[in-house]
């Protein structure tokens, strides 16, 4: 037997076992690294890829390793015996190979090869060669396969408010536009209104803030399941991290392979968000379908194409969906990056005079469909009421009652101390404004690691601008952080200015 020994080593969701050469128990060479070996404890089992060690000082010949994933997966003490084994190779692998060959799937396989991926079963290898498949095609009936298969492996969340079944209305946006965190004006506005919405939310892995990001600039967002259920049931919503409530385990471990081979696919796509809407409990859900030259939906078609297959999929499930097809052509708001986003929608919030009006208008557009669903409001009256209750002031006070309830962040943060102002090259205006550009350039001034890193844009699409003038302002924490932003953006801003 082994002895278990928790590493301060980082593997990103992939569980990653460390075992020394020289290990007078097994021979290392029975188990080549690199490969997968299944790690056994009373029963206890988990599938991991082994690497290994050639230090002692590293690794004792009496130890098994564990990276921070495989450890939190294996919930075992620091000492805990344990024997290693080949693993069997999953069954669901043939599935996969018939879809790599352009097989039509059923039900059963997608259910047979998500079990295995959420039992770490696969390889980020074979993650990849199952996304990419699906990737060549699907037809909406294996979609709604994968999603029903992505939904039963996470925890289902059920409300009853008041002791009764209600409407739980939901919204998402399909993503691609820098800045665009209606979220979190939406969600206060529902609950203003009295509806009931727990809104959880991802962090951004590609992109410079996700809505969990921007949130925890002002309230604790790791939350767990019971304490979301808490604070729902005593708010009526919530903004939380959605990896502690693990609703849909399946769908987080394949972002992380999905997002770095730049696979995003419609079929997924609808997959991931349905799946994650089901298990959230939501029963009415509205999507934003931003439209532009830089966003993820390029054109009317192609929006109109991948509604089809929501409303396909989403029906089958007993979702109800509204759409919303809106300007993707440029960031919305005025900062990009965790800390300036939350001074946007604060500005909102608070009905202040400088508050960017796309996003004000934006956020009202998507809130009014979702008051549209309350069945005791009269059709057509849910835009006028959600305005009425941003200008009120009574958004913004459920806001706080969320803060309070989430409890407040730990720190106040504010924008990066190092900045770069990124000039106009010529008089004119700005004619259009590249929203993949502009995001890369914050990551590469690190957001949303730093939170106070990003970009706080002066200028939109269609303003007059100056030669010298500013268009917009790094934030960065780094001097190296700055410096890989400013030669991106002096490379290519994304900014394209000059007369009309």
């Amino acid at each position: 037997m082994l002895k278990l020994r928790p590493m301060a080593i980082d593997t990103h969701r992939e569980a990653v076992a460390y075992l020394n050469r020289a290990c007078a128990q097994y021979r290392a060479e029975e188990f080549l690294a690199l490969e997968k070996i299944e790690i056994v404890h009373d029963g206890k089992r988990l599938t991991a890829i082994l690497n290994i060690v050639d230090d002692p000082n590293l690794l004792a010949t009496d130890e098994l390793g564990l990276s921070h994933e495989a450890a939190r997966a294996f919930g075992l003490p620091e000492g805990s015996p344990v024997r290693i084994e080949h693993p069997s190779r999953p069954d669901s692998l043939e599935a996969v190979r018939r879809k790599i060959q352009g097989s039509i799937l059923p039900t059963e396989d997608y259910a047979a090869i998500i079990h295995d991926i959420v039992g770490r079963r696969y390889s980020k290898m074979e993650i990849a060669a199952f996304l990419v498949a699906c990737a060549g095609f699907m037809t909406p009936e294996e979609v709604l396969g994968l999603t029903k298969a992505m939904a039963e492996t996470g925890h289902r969340l059920h409300w009853h408010r008041n002791g009764t079944e209600e409407i739980i209305v939901d919204k998402h946006c399909i993503g691609g536009i820098p800045g665009n965190r209606t979220s979190m004006i939406v969600v206060p506005i529902a609950v203003a209104h009295g509806l009931t919405i727990p809104k959880t939310s991802s962090r951004a892995i590609t992109s410079p803030a996700g809505t969990a990001d921007t949130m925890e600039v002002l309230a604790r967002v790791d939350i767990g399941v019971d304490e979301m259920h808490d604070i729902v049931d005593r708010i009526g919503g919530c903004l939380i991290w959605g990896g502690r409530a693990n609703l849909s385990p399946a769908d987080d471990i394949l972002i992380t392979v999905e997002r770095p081979l730049g696979i995003d696919t419609r079929g997924q796509m609808v997959a991931s968000i349905l799946s994650k809407k089901l298990t959230a409990g939501s029963t009415h859900l509205v999507i934003d379908m931003p439209i532009g030259p830089s966003a993820k939906l390029r054109d009317h078609a192609d929006a109109v194409e991948l509604r089809k297959l929501f409303e396909f999929v989403g029906h089958a499930l007993g979702l109800r969906l509204d759409f919303i097809f809106s300007d993707g052509s440029q960031p919305v708001g005025n900062g990009i990056g965790p800390v300036l986003e939350a001074r946007d929608v604060l500005k909102v919030l608070r009905n202040d005079a400088d508050a960017p009006a796309d996003l004000r208008e934006r956020a009202l557009l998507v809130a009014g469909h979702l008051l549209d669903f309350d069945p005791a409001l009269p059709g057509g009256k849910g835009l006028a009421r959600a305005r009425d209750l941003l200008d009120s002031g009574a958004a913004m006070r459920a806001m706080e009652r969320i803060i309070e309830a989430q409890g407040p962040a730990s720190e106040t943060l504010s924008p990066g101390g190092l900045a770069h102002e990124v000039i106009a090259p010529c008089d004119g205006h700005v004619r259009s404004i590249d929203n993949l550009r502009l995001a890369r350039i914050a990551r590469m001034a690190g957001a949303p690691a730093f939170k106070g890193a990003g970009v706080d844009l002066f200028k939109k699409a269609g303003d007059p601008v100056r030669r010298g003038e500013p268009l917009f302002r790094i934030h960065a924490a780094l001097e190296s952080d700055l410096r890989f932003a400013a030669d991106l953006a002096e490379r290519d801003c994304g900014f394209v200015c000059g007369q009309h």
